[in-house]
């Protein structure tokens, strides 16, 4: 049983599969001890990180996200690419564990040597990344995995928290599901550096064509998040493996375009500042909800609150104030 952090750290650099899957449990657990190890393990590696394509995938239900990751991750793999895949799942509103099984998903990248996939829950967090999804990212680039990708839950919250911590966000649609703009939000495809019509194959094709259409049409409408890269649109077939090396290419096209001019450093930098924000954010509403004054008076609020004899109002200004005295 590994103790000291050094074990770790070694372990991970030297890309121990067995010693990396226990440090990101470590991660992503909740005890103190094991949070303070965690901190410092990451803290260590820091040096080793930053050298990856960082890729954020996200999509509609049913637009086959584990399909196309599984072909793309096989793609890469055998081209001598190392790749690691955060599998967001949607996290059970009673234990908090995943919904989803990573025993049914991306059966033949996991046995790939050159692949590592972990599932974990996404814990309610907004915009379906798990809390601790950037620490494991970093662990995974320490690990000499070159090209990580983010899978996000993809049913409706914001995404934009993903598309801060990668380099690259792909949404995932399909074609012949009735309005083609239906169940996306303009702020995803706001955010998107590329959008990607799965399942163009048979009797699709001619609907993924049309769809492609209208989704540039859509683009046109929007301001591109960056002045150095219009987000195209492209179709491929997860299932017969056409389309998805151009998609790969797309992808290198952006990060040379973007390293040449300078975003890619730039970017970089505010996905650190990004981090810095969240774990400020979630630290303080940590310590909100654990101070022992907030402990005392929040459940008789409640029930005042849901009885109306007190407005939310007054109920938050109240638990704010017995942190000012």
């Amino acid at each position: 049983m590994l103790k000291t952090v050094q074990e770790y750290v070694d372990g991970v650099l030297a890309g121990n599969r067995p010693i990396l899957a226990r440090t990101i449990t470590l991660i992503e657990s909740a005890l103190p001890a094991h949070q303070k190890l965690a901190r410092d393990i990451v803290a260590h590696l820091l040096p080793h990180t930053g050298n990856s394509v960082r890729l954020g995938i996200t999509g509609v239900p049913g637009a086959g996200k584990s399909t196309y990751i599984e072909s793309f991750g096989t793609m890469l793999a055998e081209m001598g690419h190392r790749v690691a895949v955060l599998a967001i799942d949607p996290s059970s509103s009673r234990s908090g564990g995943s919904i989803l099984g990573d025993k049914t998903r991306m059966e033949k990248l996991a046995v790939n040597s050159n692949a590592f996939i972990r599932p974990s829950p996404s814990s309610g967090t907004l915009g379906g990344v798990g809390r601790k999804t950037r620490e494991t990212m970093l662990v995974c680039e320490a690990a000499g995995y070159d090209v990580v990708v983010i899978e996000t839950v993809g049913v409706g919250q914001s995404e934009t928290t993903v598309a801060s911590m990668v380099d690259f966000f792909l949404v995932l649609m399909i074609a012949g599901a009735g309005d083609e703009l239906q169940g996306i939000k303009k702020g995803v495809l706001e955010v998107a550096d590329a959008i990607v019509i799965n399942k163009a194959d048979g009797d699709n094709i001619n609907r993924a064509e049309l769809a492609k259409k209208e989704y540039q049409t859509a683009l046109h409408m929007l301001m591109p998040t960056s002045s150095n890269w219009s987000p195209p649109v492209l179709t491929c077939s997860a299932l017969e493996n056409s389309g998805i090396d151009k998609i790969w290419q797309t992808i290198n096209e952006h990060r040379q375009k973007l390293t040449d001019c300078g975003e890619m450093a730039s970017k970089r930098k505010d996905q650190a500042l990004d981090w810095m924000s969240f774990l400020l954010d979630d630290g303080l509403r940590n310590w909100f909800y654990t101070n022992p004054k907030v402990v005392e008076h929040l459940p008789q609020l409640k029930i005042e609150v849901e009885a109306g004899s007190t407005s939310p109002t007054s109920a938050a200004d109240f638990l704010l104030s017995l942190l000012k005295e």
